[in-house]
């Protein structure tokens, strides 16, 4: 791959944003698609993604576009769209993407009612593209503004990754290879679930213990699961296992965070996302369901399904967690 290799970008979101001012990093044109004509125009006009990273202009290489062939010809697709969208975009551009088009998903969850990774999801739809997941510990605004942010890059073909993450990396832009896709995929996933048990104990202000306690718990439980799934264990400590969880569960900009929070504060759960994705949501009673499943506990897990699906409330929730049996760390 080259520099001249055409990147286009799906998806007109904060993420879907910053990611195509990266790929117009020394390139003339990068497509950044989205499927509402309206956003997209707005886009084009003000140079300048207002309904998400206000502030923050486009660079000069993106354009916008609401048209599926603005992505034709592209060698590399970044995948933007929600967790529970991808099938349905993916299966959108099946006519238009050629035989070995790297279809780099950037998206993190599991689609609720078949319980697949968004990579499964993909090969499904897109039998013709090399799959590749991208992700990380990075917020959208940060790389907007081009502080540094390290992320990873997983295809099963580590020569796939290799040139994926040259093709993609900038100076302030950094990606680590990997071929475990299954790994960094259970990272992204659960640690949206987890993000918004720090939320709640963070709006519940019950203290920076509890919260690091949380981290450390929650990374338990997605090694448990890791290891269920026989993924390697180095992935998980890595930029898309902890680091993403301690991203993400340290800090309000996190929208699985701020959801926590909302719940918190007496919140109900329709309303807490306050209209921002917020994936962890989505994605928990698949998680849960899967964990079971393979005989893993996962009692953080657990308590935000039960959250989300009006079983119980916050205040239950904690004192279920505060009052499980004592034992030994793992």
């Amino acid at each position: 791959m080259t520099s001249e290799e055409k990147i286009a970008v799906l998806g007109a979101g904060a993420w879907g944003t910053a990611l195509a001012n990266v790929a117009a990093t020394g390139r003339e044109r990068v497509a950044l698609w989205g499927h509402d004509p309206a956003h997209i125009a707005a886009l084009s006009r003000d140079r300048e993604n207002r309904a998400y990273l206000p502030g923050l202009p486009l660079a000069a290489g993106v354009a916008p576009s609401a048209d599926l062939e603005a992505v034709a010809g592209a060698g590399v697709v970044l995948s933007v769209v929600p967790a529970q969208a991808m099938r349905e975009v993916a299966r959108r551009f099946r006519d238009i993407l050629a035989p070995g088009t790297a279809f780099v998903i950037c998206s993190k969850g599991i689609e609720r009612g078949t319980r697949r990774f968004m990579s499964e999801v993909a090969a499904q739809e897109l039998p013709q593209a090399n799959i590749a997941i991208l992700s990380g510990p990075s917020f959208a605004a940060d790389v907007c503004r081009g502080l540094p942010t390290a992320v990873t890059l997983a295809a099963r073909d580590e020569a796939l990754a290799k040139r994926l993450c040259e093709t993609l990396s900038t100076r302030a832009f950094r990606l680590y290879r990997s071929t475990d896709v299954l790994g960094v995929e259970i990272g992204g996933a659960a640690k949206n679930v987890l993000a918004i048990a720090s939320g709640m104990a963070a709006g519940r202000a019950l203290g920076a213990s509890a919260g690091a306690a949380l981290i450390a718990r929650g990374f338990a439980e997605l090694t448990r699961l890791g290891r269920a799934y026989g993924v390697n264990q180095e992935t998980l400590m890595g930029l898309s296992g902890l680091g993403d969880l301690v991203l993400t569960c340290g800090s309000a900009q996190s929208r699985n965070f701020a959801l926590g929070a909302a719940l918190a504060s007496g919140e109900a759960p329709l309303e807490a996302a306050h209209g921002k994705l917020a994936e962890g949501a989505f994605t928990a009673s698949a998680l849960v369901a899967m964990a079971k499943e393979r005989g893993v506990e996962m009692p953080i897990a657990e308590a935000v399904d039960a959250i989300l699906s009006g079983a119980i409330g916050v205040d239950q929730a904690i004192e279920a967690l505060l009052m499980r049996p004592l034992r030994a760390e793992a």
